[in-house]
């Protein structure tokens, strides 16, 4: 007889990882335990050398669909004489390292029961099983045991003990399971009264869908406000009451089949939609839904992921509905019963609300496809915990990220967890989200503050920089914003030590030279460090934060220095009054700053294009500019050189105001001006690349979210033989800060 231990680490705890060791090592007739240890899993074998070869081969080569190993470490050990196989409890940690699984949807096992009427859990909305269901949404701390999860405070009965215990079974300590019987269920609540009992409130839930009243509706992480997307009053509706003017709203449909009918859906956006996460994936809409995504041509489609929808569904719901986070417009979602009566009351006009309780506010999280492969614009449901890079410190780090899009990393034991989305810090919620958040994932691993590296923003404006202050650690670190944006794709690539020219494009971000940059070139590396060696032209951003809310006010900052305009108060143009104040305000230096932001040069030209209004969300203006250069079917070349160190924007943005004048078609104008921005990034990055010996380019920052400009760019630059890395696991914009941010630190 030969013994060992065995450590596995990775996504192993919540993923029916102890069932499937528990079933193995019987099928190997083996002896010994498994349990749930603070850094993984840990096993005790006893057996023949022989099978507990075949085990571990067995263990590495075909684990539960839902887990993730990262490593297995074997230990020789004395044989004890055990004489059967054993799940134990689990031994707590004071430091644990151990990865939470994320969310999963409901799987196909469990939906054939759902829809059996002669399964003891027919139409039950919360039911699961080891390879599905909550996971993130519900563990309050580690190690991942019914006790430690929102499912405490309802004991098994019978029926679910005896599963939960057999090891032949589906729900083998699958940690939330429950039934009818002994578990939660769902009611309706509106002016007129509740209805209770689980098929009784999504029915008359469905009911109230169809007739086009919006419904309060508590999911997985959060609630959402659901309505009829093909009913345009009831959107209309929804958008007065929400205050969310002209912002895309978030479409739920029935199945792939609908979501087919509703996007074109290639190949490769078709398997984001149907992955395990089941994201917001963005697709060119094949018809327009009025009120849904205004001046957009495309729309953010999702999969029905818990029981609840598919029960919804089938209960005679609309087959494509309108499903967003459950707040007023740039607050948090709501995702606490009592906090979300107090803030839908006068939006939802009834609220269906689960009994479980959500332990954590998760959004969903919203992809697309990108030219190499996929790109997360929010990175949440089903993508968070995960870990996404391994980073060599043991010494634990906490990165808070930027005060847009925030998303916090957390890195233990030289993991680096990136939180859910958590939003805009401007907004008193989302403060007090962050504060949470923190909270959270620093408890759930047991961290001691007298050892953290904090890591903020160079801005010193910056709440999230002012947070950090706050905190009980002994250390603080200031990284630049946009050296962040451009570490966080190494990051992700454990490329930490390959030297590379980082192109990092955003609106905003707070310069070594205390100027507002955003148009960024630097060459180095993770490890050494990254030099800014170009930018963008500097430019007047007169009156701060207040000209990425206003394109005309952001245009006369850089067309203050282009001779030869024509009046961009008439005709086709007709700017507000307040372009022509701002030029004032910019030639007597009143209120202005310098700025060399690309995403402030996009609001230029959406400016001279025709978008001369407020923008009523982030990014507005730039994404009505794309969405106006993809309708183009031929574009000029307009000149944007590269010279000195910096890209000179005066004669692009004088060819697209003359081109305008002449009466091109805006369209092609637009695409003009991408097609431009594309070649001198090319142009910038190739000199630099021969500059600094170098043959990897990498794209970050939130201008490159535009999929038009990322794909033009990096057809060029591959057509010239350089490697070009950009985000893929965290998004490109500022929710993917914090990760640079951490990756940094290593190396201070």
């Amino acid at each position: 007889m030969n013994a060992c231990v065995i450590s596995v680490r990775g996504v192993v705890q919540g993923v029916g990882f102890r069932p499937f060791v528990f079933r193995l090592a019987q099928e190997h007739t083996l002896a010994g335990w498994v349990l749930n240890a603070g850094e993984g899993v840990q096993i005790h074998l006893e057996g023949a050398e022989s099978s507990l070869a075949t085990f571990v081969h067995d263990l590495e080569d075909a684990p539960p669909p839902a887990a993730v190993i990262t490593a297995i470490d074997i230990t020789p050990a004395a044989p004890v004489g055990i004489h059967d196989f054993t799940i134990r409890e689990s031994r707590p940690s004071e430091a644990p390292t151990a990865r939470i699984a994320a969310d999963l949807p409901v799987c196909d096992d469990c939906l054939r029961e759902l829809f059996d009427p002669g399964d003891r859990r027919y139409h039950y909305p919360y039911i699961n099983c080891t390879n599905c269901g909550p996971r993130y949404s519900v563990v309050l701390r580690l190690p991942y045991d019914r006790p430690n999860t929102t499912m405490n405070k309802w004991p098994l009965d019978a029926y679910c003990a005896a599963g939960y215990g057999d090891p032949a079974n589906r729900r083998f300590h699958a940690q939330p399971v429950a039934c009818p019987n002994c578990g939660p269920g769902y009611s309706l609540h509106t002016e007129a009264g509740r209805v209770d009992g689980s098929d009784a409130s999504i029915s008359r839930a469905a009911e109230l869908l169809c007739a086009g009243r919006i419904v309060a509706v508590k999911g997985l992480g959060g609630y959402h406000l659901a309505c009829d997307a093909l009913n345009a009053p009831a959107v209309s509706r929804l958008r007065e009451r929400k205050y969310r003017k002209e912002k895309p709203f978030a479409l739920m449909v029935s199945d792939i089949a609908r979501a087919r009918e509703v996007v074109e859906l290639t190949p490769a956006s078709e398997r984001l939609l149907t992955s395990p996460a089941r994201p917001v994936v963005l697709a060119r809409a094949r018809h327009e839904l009025p009120g849904v995504a205004p001046d957009n041509d495309e729309l953010g489609v999702m999969l029905p992921y818990t029981p609840l929808h598919h029960l919804l569904f089938d209960a005679g719901a609309p087959d494509v509905l309108v499903m967003t986070s459950a707040n007023r417009s740039s607050e948090p979602m709501a995702y606490e019963d009592e906090d979300a009566n107090a803030r839908l009351t006068g939006i939802a006009d009834a609220f269906l609300v689960g009994a479980r309780p959500i332990a954590r506010r998760v959004d969903d999280s919203v992809v697309r496809e990108g030219a190499h492969g996929p790109v997360v614009l929010r990175r949440a449901r089903g993508y968070t915990p995960a870990v996404v890079a391994t980073l060599p410190i043991e010494r634990p780090v906490l990165a808070v990220g930027a005060d847009l899009k925030n998303a916090i990393t957390l890195v233990v034991g030289g993991q680096a967890v990136v939180s859910q989305h958590i939003g805009d810090l401007e907004h008193y919620d989302a403060m007090r989200a962050f504060d949470e958040t923190i909270r959270d994932l620093t408890s759930m691993y047991r961290i001691r503050w007298d050892d953290v590296l904090i890591v903020h923003d160079a801005h010193p404006g910056y709440l999230s920089t002012a947070k950090s202050r706050e905190l009980p650690a002994p250390e603080l670190l200031a990284v630049q914003h946009h050296r962040a944006h451009v570490a966080s794709v190494l990051a992700e690539r454990a490329a930490l030590n390959t030297r590379v020219i980082g192109v990092s494009f955003d609106g905003t971000g707070y310069g070594d030279d205390g100027t507002i940059w955003g148009g960024e070139f630097f060459a180095g590396s993770v490890s050494a460090g990254f030099d800014r060696v170009a930018h963008l032209r500097p430019a007047a951003l007169v009156g701060g934060d207040a000209a990425a809310r206003h394109p005309a006010q952001a245009a006369a900052g850089f067309l203050v220095q282009v001779e030869g305009l024509p009046d961009l108060t008439a005709a086709p143009f007709h700017f507000p009054a307040r372009y022509r104040q701002t030029l004032d305000l910019a030639a007597g230096g009143v209120r202005t700053f310098t700025t060399s932001s690309m995403g402030r040069l996009f609001d230029a030209a959406a400016a001279l294009l025709g978008f001369t209004r407020a923008i009523t969300f982030e990014g507005q203006a730039a994404m009505w500019l794309e969405q106006l250069a993809r309708r183009a079917s031929s574009a000029d070349r307009y000149p944007f050189p590269f010279a000195d160190a910096e890209l000179d924007f005066r004669p692009l943005l004088h060819a697209v105001a003359s081109d305008r004048r002449r009466g091109r078609r805006e369209d092609e104008i637009a695409r003009g001006f991408h097609g431009a921005v594309a070649r001198a990034v090319c142009d910038a990055a190739s000199t630099l690349c021969q500059q600094h010996q170098v043959d990897v380019v990498v794209l970050s920052g939130g201008v490159f979210q535009n999929q038009l400009l990322s794909t033009d760019v990096e057809s060029l630059l591959s057509a010239r033989g350089l490697g070009v890395w950009a985000n893929h696991v965290v998004p490109p914009n500022d929710g993917g800060i914090s990760l640079g941010q951490a990756a940094l630190a290593v190396f201070v």
